[in-house]
């Protein structure tokens, strides 16, 4: 492969291969290329930051660590070159009023529920705890008030103590193959049918729903100009690397405007 020079400053095949590992890609090769390529813009961006004169000033990172040196003048050199306007209240507004779905607070679920616990590669424990919730199903259809009483008696979940409430449940709560019986039975409705998930079988009661309502601009307006700042942010930074790469000398990778990390 060809060496990999910016500007004439090659970058050596060893750290093309340690930066690889840091680009998860559908096969090696497939890493060492997002690696020349990352490695490529960061080298122009040192290079152009250098030139400017910026001197590195470290800042601390959220996980309590400095920034290097190099990303100190990375993030300096962006902060010089790259100025956005904030999100005016009107962008906002009307990004709010197109994607009124995206600010909805979510649906709740107010669940109980009764477990026999089983491995489903158990296949004689778990047919057996099938055939269980099957009799507790045709028992709690006639007397749907025990539930309580049989949860305590026979669920192998914590919740047992308390009759087999699970509490107030959103989406991404509880195992999929679970979800799937919990929002689609009707509200006060014992589950017909066991609900199988990994941990076992279940008998399934659903006492609430609760839909989410839309949260009013107010509340998300923050939320959105930050948003839309980094979006603007992020085709600003694009732009400026395709510039600064159109203005260098690059071999050996063949640069994109978004081939940076940096405006992901």
């Amino acid at each position: 492969m060809e060496p990999l020079r910016i500007n004439g400053t090659e970058i050596p095949e060893a750290v093309i291969r340690l930066e690889a590992q840091n680009h998860p890609a559908g096969s090696p090769d497939d890493a060492i290329v997002e690696a020349r390529q990352a490695l490529a813009v960061r080298e122009l961006l040192l290079q152009r930051a250098r030139t400017a004169g910026l001197i590195a000033t470290p800042a601390p990172l959220e996980d309590g660590r400095l920034e290097t040196d190099e990303e100190a003048l990375i993030r300096q050199l962006l902060d010089h070159e790259i100025v956005v306007p904030s999100p005016d209240e009107a962008s906002c507004k009307r990004y709010y009023e197109n994607n009124r779905r995206r600010f909805r607070s979510p649906d709740l679920f107010e669940a109980s529920h009764i477990l026999f616990s089983a491995h489903p590669d158990d296949k004689p424990a778990y047919a057996a705890a099938a055939e269980q919730a099957d009799g507790l199903i045709a028992e709690l259809q006639q007397r749907p008030a025990r539930f309580a009483e049989l949860a305590r008696q026979h669920s192998d979940c914590p919740s047992a103590q308390q009759g087999g409430n699970l509490g107030q449940l959103a989406k991404g709560q509880t195992v999929p193959e679970f979800e799937t019986f919990l929002f689609n039975i009707e509200e006060g409705q014992i589950c017909p049918v066991p609900v199988r998930t990994r941990y076992g079988v279940h008998v399934l009661w659903l006492q609430r729903k609760i839909a989410g309502r839309d949260l009013p601009f107010e509340m998300v307006r923050e939320r959105i100009a930050e948003y839309l700042g980094e979006a603007v942010y992020r085709r600003a930074a694009s732009q400026y690397i395709a510039i600064v790469a159109g203005e260098a000398e690059v071999d050996g990778v063949q640069l994109n405007s978004t081939d940076s990390p940096l405006v992901q």
